[in-house]
């Protein structure tokens, strides 16, 4: 058993390393198609984007090596120190770092760029594990809910400043954690509630939401006193607040998107609720993407025969709207199985974190499974048109080295945790 305890590879799931590598390898093939009519198609040309990502793939073979050295009580005992270091870097990017296409959210250091955001999610998961894993915390007492709220949107209010509103969206995911510890499902119904609301307020206006949403908690009020006949000991201090928060909610909706969204960022949902159609403008991307995907049928055309890719009709293609590649050259049944590998990937982290007896383990697990779960979601929502356009990346696939060596940070600190955990604990 020493023996066993000693060797880093001993307990390793060989099972996740396999799909992160088939992932990972598949997303080279469609970065290559997408991005190989761009100059000389030569295999180790680093100049291109493929060859570029290919240097990155390379490098994060030493980095997970990196990862799997530590013992799997560091990432517990030096969890709030990591967390704290990304802090530092987020609010570090503000002040030195590199504006592009018009965030400021990267390093730059001789030419290659950090992006602090895409590490941030792991750093995160491990403060935010570290303080629900202590043996005196119950997410049942509304300080310790304070507590975790202030982990998880802490960063994401650095990258608000940068601003990236698409990373910040990833911090919602961590409810998905909150409620496998013990929350309760009032804060899911409390935000599935805003969303409609604020769809509805942009798509019919302040006006007509208000009077219908007051219309319809009336009756529900008139209904309820009628059926009980107690007018008297109704809690209205409760209905009356109801009616005021719905009221400032919807009429702070009305106003931000009318006066502080930019016209863009209006446009898009605009597009998203069919209010109006721009196929050239705002709208071009998404709907080139939808095009190219539909493409592709059921077979796909074939490795590097999409005529769209290689005709560059995604801008961007081998970043954010990569999956659009897979559609057209690979089709539906391609697409089908990135979908289920991705599926297996976060079946098999759920699965490995709920064997875990320490609870610091079990609740990282779940931390990275929430995150792939919705970066997944929503790139994939974006490429097909269910959901705008918001500039995140989809794991292990799209185009770029702070993405990749971040996702393979967030696995493999699970991996690690998984690892010897019989021995280690």
């Amino acid at each position: 058993m020493r023996q066993e305890r000693n060797n880093i590879f001993a307990s390793i799931d060989w099972v996740l390393i396999l799909i992160y590598f088939i992932l990972v390898g598949f997303g080279w093939m469609n970065i290559y198609a997408a991005s190989s009519t761009d100059t000389a198609t030569q295999l180790f040309d680093f100049s291109t984007k493929y060859g570029k990502q290919l240097i990155f793939i390379c490098a994060s073979v030493p980095l997970m090596v990196f990862i799997l050295f530590f013992n799997s009580k560091f990432y517990e005992q030096f969890a709030s120190v990591l967390y704290i270091f990304s802090l530092v870097l987020l609010a570090g990017v503000l002040v030195i770092g590199k504006k592009i296409n018009g965030a400021t959210s990267w390093y730059n250091f001789g030419g290659i760029g950090l992006q602090p955001s895409e590490f941030a999610k792991a750093f995160t998961a491990l403060a935010l594990a570290k303080l629900m894993s202590d043996r005196q915390y119950n997410l049942k007492l509304l300080k310790n809910q304070v507590k975790a709220f202030i982990v998880m949107f802490l960063p994401a209010f650095f990258i608000a400043l940068q601003p990236d509103m698409g990373s910040v969206l990833i911090y919602f995911s961590f409810f998905f954690v909150l409620n496998r510890e013990g929350l309760t499902l009032n804060y899911f119904i409390l935000g599935v509630t805003a969303i409609v609301l604020f769809l509805l307020t942009v798509y019919f206006g302040t006006k007509w939401v208000l009077i219908t949403v007051i219309s319809i908690l009336t009756i529900a009020i008139i209904y309820n006193v009628y059926k009980n006949k107690q007018f008297i000991r109704f809690n209205w201090p409760i209905v009356v607040g109801a009616y005021l928060a719905l009221s400032t909610f919807i009429f702070a909706v009305g106003y931000t998107y009318t006066n502080v969204f930019e016209q863009h960022q209006k446009d898009r949902f605009d597009i998203l609720l069919g209010k109006i159609k721009d196929t050239r403008g705002i709208g071009y991307n998404s709907h080139q993407s939808e095009l190219t995907v539909s493409s592709g049928g059921f077979f796909g055309k074939g490795f590097l025969q999409g005529d769209r890719t290689q005709g560059d009709f995604v801008p961007e293609q081998h970043t954010d709207y990569i999956f659009s590649t897979v559609g057209e050259e690979w089709g539906f049944l391609g697409s089908s199985l990135v979908i289920i590998l991705f599926m297996i990937l976060l079946y098999r982290i759920i699965y490995l974190a709920e064997t875990h007896t320490n609870k610091f383990g079990r609740i990282y697990g779940y931390g990275v499974a929430s995150i792939i779960f919705f970066h997944v979601i929503v790139n994939i929502g974006m490429v097909i048109g269910l959901l705008p356009t918001i500039g995140i990346p989809l794991p292990f696939f799209s185009y770029g080295g702070s993405s990749l060596w971040g996702f393979t940070l967030l696995l493999f600190i699970f991996i690690r945790l998984d690892a010897h955990k019989k021995y280690d604990w």
